[in-house]
This record gives structure tokens, sequence and C-alpha cells, in this order.
């Protein structure tokens, strides 16, 4: 039997009996409402400029999904996926402890569930990470 938390926004994360509780992300979840799609967002600006470095991206693209979910009427707590993509697991290995606190101050302490994938490049030269997000904003 699964272990469910069920938070104040309705949803609930997913944790199967005996399995340890996973840091920093949730092995699933369950929510009902109107779904979010955010395509991958990259650490650039509104006028294009990419952020200097692996963190600094990393903020910058983490800020831009809560742009788009602001756009939507959602706030961070209503993510229920993020999928990042770095060109460089060593540098997003290096950079775990400061990259959770860059996570903490743009997003807080909500943790979605998560898929992270190395990737040879990204579309956009110099692009570091690459962020995709779905969100639900109950009903």
């Amino acid at each position: 039997m699964s272990d469910r938390h069920v938070t104040r926004r309705g949803a609930a994360t997913l944790l199967p009996a005996g399995w340890p509780q996973p840091k920093g992300y949730a092995n699933g979840i369950t929510a009902r409402g109107t779904m979010i799609f955010i395509a991958g967002q990259i650490g650039w600006d509104a006028q294009g400029r990419l952020a200097e470095g692996f963190l600094a991206q990393a903020r910058k693209a983490l800020e831009n999904i809560v742009a788009v979910l602001t756009e939507g009427g959602a706030e961070p707590q209503h993510l229920v996926r993020l999928t990042w993509y770095v060109t460089d697991m060593a540098a997003y290995r290096g950079a775990l402890a400061e990259l959770g606190a860059v996570y903490r101050d743009v997003i807080g302490r909500h943790y979605p569930t998560m898929t992270l994938v190395e990737v040879k490049s990204l579309a956009e030269p110099g692009a570091l990470i690459e962020i995709e997000a779905t969100a639900v904003v109950p009903d």
C-alpha cells in the first residue's frame, strides 16, 4: 500500500510502501485541475541574453518557469513534473548544494516529480541547462 501525503492544494505525493523517502523530488503525484504545460526554459532574460555559468542559468530557467506559471494563474506549488536537461552532468553534480539553494530560493520547498538527463547539446548555443515543466491548478 502506498503512503500518500496530501498537500493543502489537494494534490498527493505517492511513496510506495517500503521505498526510501526521495530527497529533492517526489516519486509520483496525483492531481486534478487545469493542466499547464511549459516548454523547456533556458537561462536567458527577456532580451535573449544567457546568464553566465551553470548556476546562474539554472536560476534564470527556474525564474522563467515561474513567470510562465504566473501567466497561467499558477504558482510553483502547482508544479507536478520537471524534466531537466543538462549538457554536463559533472557540473550538475558539482553544484548540487548550491543548486538546491537556488531551487529553494525560486521554487520553495515544493518538490514535484523530476527527471534529469544529460544531453550532448541544447538548441540554443551556449545554453547549459533546459527545464521543461508541467503544473496542475486545482479546480
